[in-house]
């Protein structure tokens, strides 16, 4: 069974919302009675640039330094810190936050990939979106003098396996 036909099964199944309380309000979920099992997720997302643009963040002549490591560096401790970031997130103790950062000329422009382990009661697909988020904000960051008109696309949630609810794979990736 694919991934999106599991998840639409949860979802018939389930259809309240996991943090919103009987009187409307919104809470954090209660995992202390799930087991620990180990949990990953893959987002990806991309920053959209001119050819001249790229060619700078690839040559390392930023004016604000190293584009792809800091970017790198940037979604690696973003990923740490999504429970101070996003409302009602639990804090985990995350296990790998890796972050793939590569020049694309055929966007043109950066590509990036981010995945995220824990071995604990709740998943980490907030982590993984976090990261590649913060991760493509810095690229934009770093060479927006020379162009302002950058865009941020496509950042979302390309695999999660682990926990109650099993796998889920993007349908067309």
């Amino acid at each position: 069974m694919s991934g999106s036909a599991v998840d639409r099964r949860a979802a018939k199944k389930d259809k309240k919302l996991s943090h919103i309380g009987a009187g409307g309000d919104a809470r954090m979920v209660d995992v202390s009675a799930k087991p620990a099992t180990e949990r990953i997720a893959v987002a990806e997302g991309c920053v959209r640039m001119r050819l001249q643009t790229l060619a700078i963040v690839q040559s390392g002549n930023a004016k604000k330094g190293d584009v792809l490591g800091t970017a790198r560096i940037a979604g690696i401790m973003a990923a740490k810190r999504t429970h101070e970031l996003i409302p009602l997130c639990h804090p985990l103790s995350l296990t790998q936050v890796k972050v793939d950062v590569k020049p694309d000329a055929k966007l043109p422009g950066v590509a990036v990939r981010a995945e995220v382990r824990v071995v604990g009661q709740t998943g980490v697909e907030m982590e993984a979106l976090t990261a590649v988020s913060v991760a493509c904000l810095t690229i934009y960051d770093m060479v927006k003098a020379v162009e302002r008109g950058m865009r941020i696309d496509g950042v979302r949630l390309i695999e999660k396996r682990g926990g109650k609810s099993g796998h889920f794979r993007a349908e067309d990736f």
